[in-house]
């Protein structure tokens, strides 16, 4: 954990434990155990409440609807999202991409045998799918990026997502900062999960921090929403016009 609090006017420059090398058993135990702090914090609703507006809204296909999450890590967000589309009849073609390429093999293990998600290995900036997506979305993803990563990223998203994307991150602050310091201890979370946590927060955004990378990436004000969702989330959202 960090000697001292951070100055939460800026983003913090500190390393999380998960983002250095670790073997494949240290990583399943964090990642199965982040899935249970998004089930508890409700940290799949966002996505759902932009995947059900945007699906509202768009013309019928004639193909699956491509998802692709980009830093899937354990895929528990993209197997809720195989769910909620088989719920409602809607056909998918579902891809999670993470960077480890343990993580895949985790996602995979975890997910039902009669799962149709395919596990990528790549790195965003230079993946070139073979279908372009109709919708990329990502989950605690890029608090992991320095600023110009991130501009990066949605450049990409920019030019490969045909109907939009979605950005589900966290938002800094000292409240939730130290609350899940105390949340994570309580729970008795992995010890990478105790100290990754609050380092997660020190390293993500304000509304400022998005509208200025976004504008350096080439978007409008009124092209995106960035929206906060309790507790301590902070979501960037773009639908396109089909």
């Amino acid at each position: 954990m960090p000697r001292s609090t951070p100055d939460f006017r800026h983003r913090a420059r500190l390393t999380e434990l998960m983002d250095e090398p670790c073997s494949r058993e240290v990583l399943r135990a964090c990642l199965r155990d982040i899935a249970r702090t998004n089930r508890w914090t409700f940290g799949y609703r966002p996505l759902f409440i932009w995947l059900n507006e945007v699906c509202a809204a768009m013309p019928a296909l004639d193909e699956p609807l491509r998802i692709l999450d980009v830093g899937c890590g354990y895929g528990d967000g993209l197997r809720r999202v195989e769910q909620w589309a088989a719920e409602r009849g809607l056909p998918v073609h579902l891809t999670g991409l993470d960077l480890n390429p343990d993580a895949t093999v985790i996602a995979a293990e975890a997910s039902a045998a009669a799962s149709q998600i395919q596990w990528v290995t790549a790195d965003i900036l230079t993946y070139t799918p073979a279908q372009p997506p109709h919708l990329v979305v990502s989950s605690l993803f890029t608090h992991h990026l320095d600023d110009g990563q991130i501009v990066q990223f949605l450049r990409w998203m920019e030019a490969h997502a045909q109907l939009g994307w979605f950005i589900n991150d966290l938002s800094r602050a000292p409240i939730p900062y130290h609350l899940f310091r105390a949340f994570a201890k309580l729970m008795r979370l992995h010890p990478f999960v105790q100290y990754d946590g609050p380092v997660s927060i020190a390293r993500a955004f304000l509304p400022a921090e998005w509208r200025s990378m976004c504008a350096a990436a080439g978007l409008s004000d009124d092209a995106v929403a960035i929206r906060a969702f309790k507790p301590a989330r902070l979501c960037v959202a773009r639908r396109k016009q089909p």
